[in-house]
């Protein structure tokens, strides 16, 4: 069934779950990047068990659905979408000693702070990330040298298949970098997560060179974790990178594209291209990948590439971040298709310069790089 022939079935979930509904609502309001045409409805449920009733519904009545929650990892078309979006909005969390459970609507950095504050560590390198605590494990979200796989215990999925409800072990999602077996696909639903935290005060050990300096620790120290959320909340402003509504350069999604991993046998080639264009005294970021391959700095190739901070310019109403070229912003009149042409342009440079393929982190709806 479409989603724009299912106005009965979206109305019938405000009185059998006491859902909120509205329809053609845009999605901009409900993105990062304030962009995303209108969806056929909006479904908000608030708890838990409204969450996995509204979806069962939809999808016992063959209804599109598209689960929504910070959306700070969504690019939308201007089109829109011809699905019903079902908001996360079940927002509570608990703590119990060293073990921290959110549900999955619950904002990611209010977590953080509140294990903080609760004298515990391991999710301070992840402060500031937007988004919902839901999202962290579908991309395996990470940030300074930390993981969340480091910390998850498991993971209350809703299997939209079966209908049922159940935990599930790190293990079984497969698990990398900011990918795991939920990301692009619609089996299932998070529904909430559980993380096992450390109970000393410290953080995790300092894994990342540059936040490291900024504490004026030595890499692997661990360090009081209200000090390394400080210190991780500092550096990610002055790289835009913490929301802020008068802020362009936080009108995004992030870090747009995946650091890319070349193969050590391929590694050679892309070196020599980068020697080629820089000059053979250029230092390049380098770092060991899971796979066995190498992982390079996307930022760092973006702007050897030739793309600076705020590229294309002043005027264009899709531009690079002024602080981190990383980021693509939306200067406040930018259209999804705007964005995603600088995105192309940027890919595309990228791999004539170096011929190393950039792949974008968000999730594209209705839009495609």
């Amino acid at each position: 069934m479409s989603a724009i022939h299912s106005t009965d079935v979206v109305a019938r979930l405000a009185d059998e779950f006491g859902a909120a509904v509205s329809f053609g609502t845009p999605l901009a309001a409900h993105t990062t990047l304030r962009l995303g045409g209108p969806a056929a409805a909006i479904v908000t449920c608030t708890t838990t068990d409204m969450l996995a009733g509204v979806v069962r519904r939809l999808d016992q009545e063959q209804v599109p659905v598209l689960i929504l929650a910070g959306g700070s990892n969504l690019v939308i078309a201007d089109d829109g979408v011809d699905a019903v979006v079902v908001r996360v909005a079940a927002t509570s969390y608990s703590i119990d000693g060293a073990v921290v459970h959110a549900e999955a609507g619950t904002n990611w950095d209010t977590v953080v702070a509140a294990s903080v504050v609760a004298g515990l560590g391991g999710l301070e390198c992840l402060s500031g990330i937007p988004g919902s605590t839901g999202a962290t494990p579908v991309q395996n979200v990470g940030a300074y040298g930390v993981e969340i796989s480091s910390v998850l215990r498991r993971v209350k999925l809703l299997d939209r298949a079966s209908g049922n409800v159940h935990w599930v072990d790190p293990a079984d999602l497969h698990l990398s970098y900011r990918h795991s077996i939920l990301k692009n696909t619609d089996t299932a639903v998070v529904l909430s997560v559980e993380m096992g935290l450390l109970d000393d005060g410290l953080s995790a050990p300092v894994r990342y060179g540059e936040l490291a300096r900024n504490l004026g620790a030595a890499e692997g120290d661990r360090v009081a974790a209200a000090q390394v959320r400080d210190a991780v909340l500092k550096l990610r402003g002055s790289k835009g990178m913490v929301l802020n509504s008068q802020d362009h350069d936080t009108w995004s999604a992030g870090s747009f594209f995946t650091n890319p991993v070349v193969s050590r046998e391929d590694l050679p080639r892309v070196l020599a291209a980068i020697h080629e264009r820089l000059g053979d005294d250029i230092a390049v970021p380098q770092f060991a990948s899971a796979d066995g391959g190498v992982k390079l700095s996307a930022g760092w190739l973006i702007e050897r590439a030739g793309f600076s901070r705020g590229f294309p310019g002043e005027d264009a109403r899709a531009r690079l971040s002024t602080k981190h070229t990383l980021a693509l912003t939306n200067r406040g009149d930018a259209t999804t298709a705007d964005l995603v042409g600088l995105a192309r342009t940027v890919r595309d440079g990228v791999r004539d310069a170096f011929g190393v393929d950039l792949h974008p982190e968000p999730v594209f709806v209705g839009a495609q790089l």
